[in-house]
């Protein structure tokens, strides 16, 4: 993605939200992401691209619309056999001119570019709710990071309005990227998905390798932030309790200097699954079922960790 510092490729902000970061906050999510997570609830968030996302119950039939047919001038849209419309992805060029032309809002566009102030207009109409819970903004995604020039602009301006602000990383970009935003955040939460390298890179698609420095380096430099290390727990892929112990492991010796470095880990939950088919996704985990609580505080219990679990 080239980085622009007057614009950021956004596909969401999402208010009132407690679960990430201090109080009620208000998340906002950039578009593009370097890995591409089998599991993730935001594929949205993966393309640094807008795309178009397709709510087929929404559409009223080519027999009472057919508007965007005739707007696509590329002739990607065509009835399926209920008479609804279909995008042929293969030849469609994301031009917008189907969502425009859509009255059911059927057809979205998924990411816009947005400048901090608009960004900033749209948050601090909440600043009441901010200051009552102790909350604020959370930069998450996608990945962040690869918006770091615009990230830097927006945190910058945020603090001077008075906002407290965190993130959600990957942390997967090269340090000079990372470093000068971690330098102007609140709270840091930052995914370890597991150790095994060869694992991470049949289920993200990427190694873990930058991931891991970064994090080091993250200890080291900015250990007296508020640091949250988060393991999102995936049946089949690092479920058992040597998997989360060599991440715990790595995070004890990483985080031997960060005064308030806390663990979590998050349950797997398929509440992202209906995004797939909106963008004519494949989902490998369609078939399983959210994870229970319960098998979370039994992993937490049989774990020996060296840094306080959440």
């Amino acid at each position: 993605m080239k980085q622009d510092r007057e614009h950021g490729l956004v596909f969401n902000i999402q208010k009132f939200c407690v679960h990430d970061g201090p109080g009620i906050r208000s998340i906002v999510f950039f578009k593009g992401c370097p890995l591409s997570c089998k599991w993730c609830s935001n594929p949205e968030g993966i393309s640094a691209y807008p795309e178009l996302a397709y709510k087929k119950s929404k559409c009223i039939t080519m027999e009472k619309c057919g508007l965007c047919v005739r707007a696509c001038p590329r002739n990607a849209i065509a009835a399926d056999t209920e008479g609804r419309a279909t995008i042929r992805r293969e030849v469609c060029d994301a031009c917008m001119a189907c969502v425009d032309a859509c009255p059911a809002k059927a057809i979205e566009r998924m990411g816009r570019l947005m400048t901090v102030e608009e960004i900033l207009e749209e948050i601090t109409s909440d600043a009441a709710f901010f200051a009552r819970s102790g909350g604020g903004m959370t930069l998450s995604g996608g990945e962040p990071l690869l918006q770091a020039e615009f990230v830097t602009s927006l945190l910058l301006q945020a603090r001077a309005e008075g906002l407290e602000s965190a993130i959600e990383t990957t942390g997967c970009v090269p340090w000079e990227q990372a470093e000068p935003v971690f330098r102007e955040l609140d709270f840091i939460y930052f995914d370890l998905k597991m150790l095994d390298p060869v694992k991470h890179r049949t289920f993200t698609g990427r190694s873990n390798e930058r991931i891991l420095e970064n994090f080091k380096r993250l200890c080291v430099q900015f250990g007296d932030k508020p640091i949250v290390a988060r393991t999102p727990v995936i049946p089949g892929v690092n479920d058992t309790v040597d998997d989360i112990q060599r991440i715990a492991d790595f995070i004890g010796e990483a985080g031997k200097h960060a005064a308030n470095l806390r663990y979590e880990l998050l349950p797997f939950h398929n509440f992202g699954s209906s995004k797939y088919e909106f963008q004519n996704k494949a989902y490998l985990f369609e078939n399983e079922s959210n994870m229970d609580n319960a098998f979370i505080s039994v992993l937490k219990q049989q774990i020996n960790a060296s840094v306080p679990l959440i």
